[in-house]
Parts: structure tokens; sequence; C-alpha cells
């Protein structure tokens, strides 16, 4: 669902000249007889490279009953409702009248991201009307010349974090996905439709073949792709259905060192892809055959596993491996030893160029987000903790045993347990690893980040901060004593 924008106003403020504007083309009437527009009217909105949704409205008037005025005014609120964002016009040559105070009010009231616009602002003529919008105590507002095309940069600096903001609600996976304790039911991947789909980024360093694997992926040349590096800037995302299941790709722009990244654009582009990660469920690291697991693809790799994504390893450019048996070996240990906190990750070799061993990326992207959405049942837990501490007990500091009471699954994408045991402070990492290894090879749960909790159960004692008392050696005696005298 895209970022909309309502553009509202008093009649002849320059509403529909602005919709022109933004959309390009000469879609809504103009003419300088106010109440020209009536209905509302939506188009596709282009304002540098923010792509949005823009409505023309109706004039506002201060008529509230069934008057053509007062119907026309509830469809204009019925349009500031429905939008993210509302742009409100006011006349700069003319100046503030008491209906856009009365509107500001109303807009105000309705709690609604309101921008304000100071149009038909050129020359010194418009000048006192810009200023004189302060007044209306809606921010600072924007010089626009919807006739001439000045001001736009300035509006698209104000919409650009609205729309960026639209854009992650939108396509923000849903995380960290607390679960009920008495869950009995073991989770798997969610429903998937076209109006929510599997999420892929698909990172790597510059000239990995990111582009031409998706361009393989969607079966024709959607993204520009070429023998030099960073030809990809903006973080592009692509809906697809592949074998039948739905998915949103986002193609990201190759990431160097940050000591080799210096033009600012190329800084642009890999925030940018930083930011795709956050907005996938699967992230597919793209390696070249040629020049694997150098450190900024283990860089990459780790920084996938830190926010939580499930990950799966490509290597391209496989067809032109001449020694594959033996590459596929040296690969394997170098991602065993080189990516431990990722134990069990999924290694797919592929061509994006050829388009071979797509179907076996396709089956591990699947098999990751599956177990990235896995529950496991308090009940299974808590037998399975039982055996783990049997076969290897935990330390024993100063002498006094570590217990390990209770174990459930908090949440779900990514796997989170907690334990809850006694002095978890004092609970070695190393036996914290041995439970999430343990998770991993008894519940089938490679590739995916689990988080292991250790909490005390200390605070539920009700003796805890009860001090004992210690009679003294005399105090018998003196109760004796008190009991003959009475």
């Amino acid at each position: 669902m895209s970022f909309t924008l309502a553009i509202i106003g008093r009649p002849n403020v320059g509403k529909s000249t602005l919709f022109n504007r933004l959309v390009g083309k000469r879609l809504a009437l103009v003419d300088d007889q106010p109440g020209v527009t009536r209905d509302l009217r939506e188009g596709a909105a282009r304002l540098g490279s923010m792509r949005f949704t823009v409505v023309d409205t109706a004039g506002l008037e201060e008529a509230t009953d069934d008057s053509l005025q007062g119907r026309m005014r509830r469809l204009t609120e019925r349009a500031v409702d429905m939008a993210d964002a509302c742009l409100f016009l006011i006349d700069a040559r003319t100046g503030l009248t008491p209906t856009d105070h009365a509107f500001a009010d109303l807009l105000r009231k309705r709690g609604v991201t309101v921008l304000l616009g100071a149009n038909k602002s050129e020359g010194r003529a418009g000048q006192a009307g810009w200023l004189e919008a302060y007044e209306l105590g809606l921010g600072e507002p924007l010089a626009l010349s919807a006739e001439h095309g000045e001001g736009m940069g300035e509006l698209a600096v104000a919409l650009a974090p609205l729309i960026e903001a639209k854009e992650a609600e939108d396509y923000s996976p849903e995380t960290d996905i607390e679960l009920d304790e008495d869950e009995t039911e073991e989770g798997g991947l969610r429903e998937l439709t076209l109006e929510r789909p599997l999420q892929i980024a698909v990172i790597g360093r510059p000239n990995a073949g990111k582009s031409t694997l998706i361009n393989q992926i969607l079966g024709e040349e959607r993204l520009l792709t070429g023998p030099e590096a960073g030809i990809t800037r903006d973080a592009i995302s692509l809906p697809v259905t592949w074998d039948g299941v739905p998915m949103r790709i986002f193609d990201t722009a190759g990431m160097r060192k940050r000591a080799r990244v210096q033009e600012k654009l190329e800084k642009l582009s890999v925030a940018d892809g930083l930011r795709a990660v956050k907005f996938a469920e699967v992230v597919v690291v793209l390696l070249d055959a040629a020049i694997p697991f150098e450190a900024q693809d283990l860089r990459i790799a780790d920084l996938a596993e830190r926010e939580g994504r499930a990950v799966v390893i490509a290597v391209n450019k496989w067809d032109v491996e001449d020694e594959k048996q033996e590459k596929l070996k040296f690969l394997r240990d170098r991602l065993e030893k080189l990516l431990p906190q990722i134990k069990g990750v999924s290694m797919v070799t592929v061509s994006a160029k050829t388009g071979k061993g797509l179907d076996r990326l396709h089956a591990a992207i699947i098999n990751a987000a599956t177990i990235w959405n896995r529950r496991v049942p308090t009940a299974t837990l808590n037998r399975w903790l039982g055996e783990m501490i049997e076969a290897h007990p935990p330390p024993a500091p100063s002498g006094r045993r570590i217990r390990l009471r209770y174990m459930t699954q908090a949440k779900a994408r990514p796997p989170s347990f907690v334990v809850m045991c006694s002095m978890p402070e004092k609970l070695p990492e190393s036996y914290s690893r041995y439970l999430v290894n343990g998770l991993r090879d008894s519940f089938d749960m490679p590739g995916v980040p689990i988080r292991l909790f250790m909490r005390s159960q200390a605070d539920k004692n009700p003796y805890k901060d009860r001090k004992k008392s210690i009679p003294s050696r005399l105090s018998k005696h003196v109760r004796k004593g008190d009991t003959k005298k009475k």
C-alpha cells in the first residue's frame, strides 16, 4: 500500500494545478473560477525518486448541511481521514482568511499529519502571505508555486521521512512474536499471500551478481546489470510469484568495506541496503565463487544474524568453476569455521547467468523461513532440558550447583527461549552455547539465530528480603523469669 497525500484547502488556491504538477499530466481541470473540482481524483505522483499516491480534493467550504458544498466538504473530510498525510494549501498572494484558520483548527482536531504549503509564492507578491502562514501553528510553511514548479525540492525533503516511515510500516515483517506459554502446537511457515508475501533481501559485495540473480528469478530484464561494479544504487523492491510462492525481493547495492566507501552517493546506497535487511524475513548472502568468504561477506552475514533474520548462503558463478567437488568441500569447511554463530546455515551453489541451481535456492529459502517461524511446545522443551542436564550438568561455582528449573519459548521469528534458573549471572557462556547447539540438533533449527535468555526466580521468593532472627543466649532465661513473676 503506497503512501497517500491529500491536497486540501480553500477553493482556487491551486490544488488541482499542484496535482497536475505532481502526476506530470493535466488530469484535473484547472480554471480561475472557484469550485471546479467536486469529486476526489487520485493519481500516481512522482517527486524525485519518490513514488506515492496524490489525491485532489474539492475546495473546503464552511457549509455543513446537505447542500452541494456540504456534500463536497464531507467528501474532502473522508479523504483527509484516509490519507497518510495532508498538504494544506493557502494562497500566499491573498493571505490568510478566517476560513483558513477554521480549517487549520479542524485538521488539528483530527490529529492528522499536516504539511503547510503557501502556493503562488513566486516573486515578492507572495512573500507577505508566506510569512503570515506561520500564524496557523502548523509548522514552517513551504513556499510553493504549482504553476512554475518552484519549491518542489523543499516539498520532497518534507515528504521523504513520511514516505520512508510508511514504507517501513508496510514492509517490515512481524518479528519477535510473543507466544502463549500454554501453546502446544508446533508452528510453521505462515500463510503467504499477495498482500503478505515472503520478504527476501539479496545482499553481497559489488559485482557478486545480485541483480542478475533477481532478473533470472523474475524471468525478465527488470534490473540494470553489467560488468561494472556499483550499478545498483537504490534498494529496489520487486513482487514476484516464484514457483507458486508469493515473494517480495529486495535488490540492494553492493557493500564494500567502510574505509573504501568515500562518495556520498555510495554511502547512501549502502545505508539503503542495510535498511532492506530489516524489511526481510530471509536474507540471501550472495558470494562470488572466485573470491568467497572475504571479510566483508562475513560482516554482511553477521549483520543479518544480529538483526535476527534467517540466512541462506548462495555461491554465484558456479558455472565457470572447474573443480566443483573440491571447491564445494572447501566452502563447507570454511563456512563452518567462519560462521559458527549461524551453525548449519544452508549453502547453495547457483549460476545467476544460466539459472542453474535456482530450484535449490528456492527450497533453501522456504526451509529457512519455516525454521524461523518454528515453535516448540513447553512440555517438549522441559523434557529435553532434563535430558540435557542429565547428560551434562551445569557447573557449581563456589560449591553451589546452578539449577535450571524451567524452560519455555517466549518468542518466534526468530526462536527465543527463556530458562528460569538460580544464579544466572554465574552460568558460563559455554553452557549457554551447549544448550543452543542442542536446540539446533534436537529440534532441527539449523541456520537461524536462536536467542537464549537466563532469568532468575529470586524475585518470586517471598522470603528473599526477610532477615533471619537469631535469638540471644539469654533470651530463653529472660522469658522464663518473666513467666515466674506472672
